[in-house]
């Protein structure tokens, strides 16, 4: 056994344990989509290019209360909703690495779960893992659970009483609460989680998830409560980074 080895078990073991409780989600959207009046191909075709779980829940949403009516709402809501992914962007760049095709390929797969669990990861190695298992997993899984959720939709019955997105939400947090470990993620995690929660029910969808992503950017560039860093250390830390992702 190499001593890569564990670090490329765990990188698994947590994009299954993620990958499989979202993917299982899928079934929702495929029964509640085709309940809002798309057909089972239209659903298909929202998680095969969308492929952005609070995006779809949107659309299909407003399109539920308005229908074509409110595909313009549809669009703007989704459109914010998704704007968070080019932040999972900006922080797995140097991560994934490689030619301008192996990124392009990453940007459909760059989502909630995939950067959660490639940043959760204490390497390099470990990160890229991760992220790209998580992102075949839950992509692969989607799509199936979307196909069956929209042809058997009206057999599942209430698809919300099965409890699907609370087993998304402790994917999550199994991911969060191990490295609430110093004052400086509390308090990333504390400050976003108080103002989603406190504009949510005001704002349109997808706002509140950006003024959250903001409140967690400050926080975490200032570095108000974490220890501070000497610039040449820094410096040298970020050289290290780009050494080892081929920069």
């Amino acid at each position: 056994m190499t001593s890569s080895d564990p670090e490329r078990s765990a990188a698994l073991r947590a994009a299954l344990a993620v990958g499989l409780a979202v993917a299982a989600y899928g079934l929702s959207f495929g029964a509640l989509a085709t309940a809002s009046g798309l057909d089972v191909w239209q659903t298909c075709v929202l998680s095969l290019f969308m492929f952005s779980g609070g995006s779809q829940f949107a659309v299909i949403g407003v399109l539920a209360s308005g229908g074509l009516a409110a595909a313009p709402a549809a669009i703007v809501g989704s459109t914010l909703l998704g704007a968070r992914n080019a932040l999972y962007a900006m922080r797995m760049g140097p991560i994934i690495g490689g030619p301008w095709w192996r990124r392009l390929l990453a940007a459909q797969w760059t989502i909630d779960e995939s950067t959660a669990v490639g940043t959760a990861q204490p390497t390099l190695r470990g990160q890229r893992i991760g992220f790209w298992a998580t992102g075949a997993i839950i992509y692969v899984g989607w799509n199936l659970t979307t196909l069956v959720g929209a042809l058997v939709g009206d057999l599942l019955g209430d698809v919300r009483a099965y409890g699907l997105d609370a087993a998304a939400a402790a994917a999550f947090l199994g991911l969060l609460w191990p490295r609430l470990r110093s004052r400086q993620p509390i308090a990333v995690a504390a400050g976003a989680a108080v103002v989603a929660a406190l504009t949510l029910p005001f704002l349109p969808a997808g706002v509140p998830v950006l003024l959250a992503a903001v409140v967690a950017v400050v926080i975490g560039v200032t570095n108000w409560l974490g220890p501070k860093t000497p610039a040449g250390a820094a410096r040298s830390g970020a050289a290290a980074l780009d050494r080892d992702a081929g920069l």
